[in-house]
């Protein structure tokens, strides 16, 4: 993607810092998280024209994503490895593949209530009155400096958590007088517990001494020309540095980051695009999704403010439409959204009429569009609105149907539909049935990016870096993602039901029952009844009659049908 002027102020300002930058959608989400020793050397290279040219069609696919960039400045590489994992696990990004899983950085751990005190390593820091020391960014350098601390402070390193004298036969620890085997009284409780208090020291940063000796002895080697034992003591003195040096502590970061570089003036942009009263505060997107007449759903998403309103969304199982209808299953989307809109707006604003009703609560329509409901009958909903509406009313009118007033926070300033012609005029004509014409709706084609508005002929065509263009792309993608979710969630379920939910009588742990001793239903088929009857849950009436069950619904193999 071309650097825009938002995006190359936000470069020039990154500071030659170590830190961990997040790479943003046009949705706001995250979609990369990475560390870097230097912020603004690293991050201006994902948007040099050099790098786009490379055959690493992933890191394309990233940079074309990308429109806002976050980062956050930290003392240290280390540092930034540590916020970089941490947040990986939070936010769990696209585009990233380490770090995803549930492992943990190296934690060291030291309980100095227990008889005889050891360190030990873990991944997770309890509230167990214990000492923790990290986390660490190299297990490596942890567990080489773990073993110079015992060794420089003769520490026990057995698994018992009090050894014993017959612990003490095996243990080379102290056979090796790496361990000065309090076990078995060579030194006393108290003297140990001082040893492990001087590691506690140590770890703690302590440990300018260490590291004086280690180096006289590095150079030492090395002028001796020893350099494979002066390599080993240089690698020892880089793991020990790397312990014990402090690391910060960061809290967990908010997900919920901005959406866009300026998402006022989108909004600005687009009410003026669109000639608009007032930029579009609230604005609610549709899209439909199914596969050739199949699995039927639709989508609704709110945006606020030009962010994502999730409390908002909602989603719809066609319920009248037969075969693959798009036009007639926006209709029926937008007949089902806003009679129950209106619906609950009188039932909130007019408890008078509310109480009139001779309906009982549990009469009322479960469901949005549901047989039996009001959608049929849009007026009575609107006449009580219409009488219970208090100041500030938006009025609405339907052409030459009667009149609505609608509270201004009920309906959205915008609605957007994702298509074209065919599914704008579905929409707009529900909305004039139910006397909300006057909501402005618009409708973006995925073709060419065109507008489509009720009464022009002409398609508004914007520029690529239009503002209120990305602004309706945002709302629209981001409705078909949720039509899609939700399609593929019906399909999953329908695909993980089995023959045996039709068989009557049988329950999620008899099913259960049949398909871990058989495997799956062909098996089940091929079975017979004395060993279905074996099955736990089971007895002679009931496997006879899933026998004849399955054989009543498998399919004989035969000639194929002229």
């Amino acid at each position: 993607m071309p650097t825009t002027g938002p995006l190359r102020a936000k470069l020039s300002e990154l500071p030659h810092k170590p830190g961990v930058y997040l790479m943003k959608d046009r949705f706001g989400t995250v979609i990369y998280v990475g560390k870097a020793r230097d912020l603004r050397r690293r991050v201006s290279q994902y948007f040099h024209p050099s790098r786009r040219l490379g055959w690493d069609l992933k890191f394309n696919a990233l940079v074309d994503a990308i429109r806002d960039f976050d980062v956050h400045v930290v003392r240290s590489e280390p540092d930034a490895v540590l916020l970089e994992g941490r947040l990986i696990k939070d936010l769990r990004p696209r585009y990233n593949v380490s770090f995803r899983d549930d492992k943990r950085f190296l934690l060291l751990k030291v309980n100095l209530n227990d008889p005889i005190p050891r360190f030990t390593l873990t991944r997770l820091r309890q509230e167990d009155g214990a000492r923790y020391f990290g986390p660490f960014a190299s297990s490596g350098a942890l567990r080489r400096t773990l073993a110079l601390v015992r060794h420089k402070f003769n520490l026990r390193g057995c698994r018992p958590l009090t050894p014993t004298e017959a612990d003490y036969k095996h243990c080379l620890y102290a056979h090796l007088k790496f361990c000065t085997a309090p076990c078995i009284g060579n030194v006393t409780l108290e003297q140990y517990r001082m040893q492990v208090a001087a590691a506690c020291d140590f770890l703690d940063g302590h440990c300018q001494e260490m590291e004086q000796e280690l180096e006289t002895q590095m150079k030492r080697a090395a002028a001796a020309l020893q350099f494979e034992q002066a390599a080993q003591l240089r690698d020892l003195l880089d793991d020990l540095r790397h312990t014990t040096r402090k690391t910060g502590k960061f809290i967990r970061m908010p997900s919920t980051l901005p959406l866009a570089l300026d998402p006022e003036r989108e909004l600005a942009e687009l009410g003026q695009t669109l000639e608009l009263p007032a930029p579009p505060t609230r604005i609610e997107g549709f899209d439909i999704s199914n596969i050739s007449g199949t699995f039927a759903v639709a989508s609704l998403v709110s945006f606020r403010q030009g962010r994502p309103d999730r409390a908002n969304y909602r989603r719809f199982k066609i319920k009248t439409v037969v075969g693959q209808d798009d036009f007639a299953c926006m209709a029926e989307t937008i007949r089902r959204r806003y009679t129950r809109l209106l619906q609950e707006t009188t039932e909130c604003q007019s408890p008078k009429s509310k109480a009139q009703s001779p309906r009982p609560s549990a009469q009322r329509p479960k469901s949005e569009g549901s047989p039996g409901s009001e959608i049929g009958r849009p007026e009575s909903a609107s006449t009580d609105l219409a009488a219970a509406v208090g100041p500030n009313p938006r009025t609405t009118s339907a052409g030459p149907g009667p009149t609505r007033l609608v509270p201004a926070s009920a309906l959205p300033d915008l609605i957007l539909i994702d298509g074209g012609k065919g599914q704008l005029n579905a929409a707009c004509a529900e909305l004039a049935k139910l006397g909300l014409s006057r909501v402005p709706v618009v409708g973006l084609a995925k073709e060419f990016e065109e507008i489509y508005r009720p009464g022009r002929s002409e398609p508004l065509r914007l520029s690529q870096d239009s503002g209120a263009l990305r602004l309706l792309q945002r709302v629209r993608d981001e409705s078909h993602r949720f039509a899609n979710t939700y399609n593929a969630q019906l399909r999953l379920k329908r695909i993980s039901e089995s023959l045996l939910d039709e068989f009557p009588g049988i329950g999620g742990q008899r099913k259960a029952a049949l398909l871990r001793k058989f495997g799956s239903v062909h098996r089940l088929r091929l079975a017979t009844v004395e060993q279905i009857a074996a099955v736990p849950g089971f007895g002679g009436k009931a496997a006879t009659e899933l026998k004849r069950f399955l054989e009543a619904r498998s399919v004989p193999a035969g000639p194929p049908t002229p």
